[in-house]
């Protein structure tokens, strides 16, 4: 590798430096997370849920993410015990539902399935698969068009980066959907810390296997593609749940 490359990889290095130290002060500051996400499928306009086994009987907090809707209580309005009771309302009719498992302190997330009107801990079936192949797909197009942008051509190169990236960007979705919060700012600080993992891995990786063209070439590729995505995905994860 030239002076220029080198000089190339260690701006990079540090760069990767800079953006990991910065989920870590971000969450240090962060507010507190829900206790509990009770997640609906598109959900009616006019939807509440009300804890009513809690003496004062807190309303929950909604947040809209594309056609799921969140219903956000926190560690304050989970007072009453093991067992939670909550009233739920919509189009001037109202039933009553109970979740009995344990729940740990932070992120729990639930999901009301409305036809049959029960909870059921965790997320509803297919959703993880439906989100990922989405977030998969899109970073393939952005980065492929990148790729291109950059002259790559011959389809050893193409292979090869069609191979890294769904192995680095499905263990970036995985990690993003193995725990945790679903609200959107919570998820920026996960997806910061998957990137810069990402970034190494496919700064070593490319270089490696694919040589059509310089080092430094390949590196500055892959420095803007994980720039570009980053920045994408935390719009994503802004305008579509995860």
């Amino acid at each position: 590798m030239n002076k220029t490359g080198k000089r190339l990889l260690l701006v990079m290095v540090l760069c990767t430096l800079m953006i990991s130290i910065l989920p870590t002060t971000a969450l240090a500051n962060s507010a507190e997370p829900p206790s509990l996400v009770i997640l609906i499928n598109n959900p009616p306009d006019d939807l509440s849920i009300v804890l009513i086994s809690n003496e004062n009987q807190p309303e929950a907090i909604v947040r809209w993410v594309a056609w799921e809707g969140y219903y956000v209580f926190y560690s304050r309005d989970m007072l009453a015990g093991g067992k939670y009771t909550f009233k739920v309302t919509t189009n001037g009719e109202s039933f009553v539902c109970t979740l009995g498992a344990p729940l740990q302190r932070y992120n729990n997330v639930v999901t009301l399935d409305l036809s049959n009107r029960e909870l059921t801990l965790g997320k509803y079936p297919s959703r993880s698969v439906l989100l990922v192949s989405i977030r998969l797909l899109l970073t393939l197009l952005l980065e492929g068009i990148i790729f291109g942008l950059f002259r790559f051509r011959q389809k050893r190169s193409w292979l090869i980066f069609l191979a890294i990236n769904l192995v680095t960007q499905g263990a970036l979705n995985i990690w993003l959907n193995s725990g945790g919060s679903l609200m959107p700012s919570y998820l920026i600080f996960s997806l910061i810390i998957g990137e810069v993992f990402v970034f190494v891995a496919e700064m070593i990786a490319f270089p490696i296997f694919i040589t059509e063209h310089k080092k430094s070439r390949i590196l500055i590729y892959v420095f803007i593609a994980n720039l570009i995505s980053l920045i994408t995905g935390g719009y994503i994860i802004s305008v579509l749940p995860v």
